[in-house]
């Protein structure tokens, strides 16, 4: 908003120079404004300020109703929506077969509520050019790391979730915890995870990092022998393998993962087992239109996605006003990249 003062210098500078002979278009350009915002400060015959600060804004007549905002609220309150946000709420009660309100109706009734809160610690990522690698389906490209798990009885003691995550449907189709880092163990892993898949001798890309367990000899060998090509993050670099600390993250903000560490290692495993059976079953992921991933792996999520688009077209016949464009539509990739390469800026 320009201030009325300034608007009269402005317009006082455009009335000199067309005294002066200047063209009104130019002589606004050259003010750095247009001819219909000098005609609109002037047409009551003194230059006018602002009336959008005092202007009626009625309130629109399909807005919520504070009962039904009230409703919206308390299903937030409830135990099983209670560390979730509405990107996550939002399509569990469509997959019920209810319909409240947008997810941005969900965030603004909360923010107004102050209930809307944000946490994170994830630092700027490291702009550079990746490997890539692109997934037209559930086990073309895995992706696998080693985070340690702190031991809450000896002091720097340390366990090992080895886990293997397919990049198309992002379901973790292998994972052990052991007391160590080991290409031994890294590769019985692989293995594991290729039989139980039945993809014995067909092509698949493992990406990971450059830890001493990936690139051990005992690995690599595996990988030749069972005809996966191995992909590497370049040195240096923490977030080629953007995927699997993706997971780590989720995994360590869950509400059941103990900061002071586990007991053993048979708790350890304990936890990993739910962690990976919530997660593949029941977490609903952003990135590939907020489905479980073992669905999408299992092909079940288009049938879904669709039961979502009726439950939605049937609350836009109820409510039509509410809606000023089409229904949300649940985005379902056909394909994912790994480090998917960056569109190139345009140069003034």
């Amino acid at each position: 908003m320009t201030a009325l003062p300034e608007r009269q210098v402005l317009v006082e500078m455009v009335a000199q120079a067309q005294r002066a002979g200047a063209r009104l278009a130019a002589a606004c350009s050259e003010a750095g404004m247009s001819v219909r915002s000098y005609e609109r400060w002037g047409e009551a015959g003194a230059v006018q300020g602002d009336r959008r600060p005092r202007a009626e804004r009625p309130e629109p007549s399909h807005k919520l109703s504070e009962a039904e905002r009230e409703r919206l609220v308390a299903v937030c309150h409830e135990p099983r929506f209670a560390d979730l946000a509405p990107s996550q709420i939002v399509p569990r009660l469509a997959d019920e077969g209810v319909y409240l309100a947008s997810e941005s109706s969900f965030y603004r009734v909360l923010r107004a509520k102050g209930e809307q809160q944000h946490r994170g610690r994830a630092a700027k990522p490291v702009a550079s050019e990746p490997p890539r690698h692109r997934a037209t389906g559930p086990n073309c490209v895995w992706c696998w790391d080693i985070t340690f798990l702190a031991c809450s009885n000896v002091a720097g003691k340390f366990f090992y979730l080895y886990a293997i995550l397919d990049l198309w449907s992002r379901k973790i189709v292998a994972w052990e915890v052991h007391d160590r880092e080991s290409g031994e163990w890294a590769a019985e892993l692989v293995e594991k995870a290729l039989w139980r898949e039945h993809l014995r001798l067909r092509p698949l890309v493992l990406h990971a990092d450059n830890g001493a367990a990936s690139t051990a000899y005992t690995l690599k060998a595996k990988l030749e022998a069972l005809g996966i090509r191995p992909s590497y993050s370049r040195p240096g670099v923490s977030d080629d393998n953007a995927h699997m600390e993706a997971w780590f993250r989720t995994a360590k903000y869950r509400p059941s993962y103990p900061i002071k560490g586990f007991a053993d290692i048979e708790a350890a495993r304990a936890w990993a087992l739910k962690l990976v059976s919530w997660y593949n079953g029941e977490h609903l992921h952003s990135a590939i239109g907020f489905v479980p991933p073992a669905k999408r792996h299992a092909g079940a999520a288009p049938a879904m996605l669709a039961a979502r688009k009726r439950v939605y077209e049937a609350a836009r016949a109820r409510t039509p006003r509410r809606w000023s464009r089409g229904v949300r539509q649940w985005h379902d990739p056909e394909h994912v990249w790994l480090n998917p390469a960056r569109p190139e800026k345009a140069v003034a």
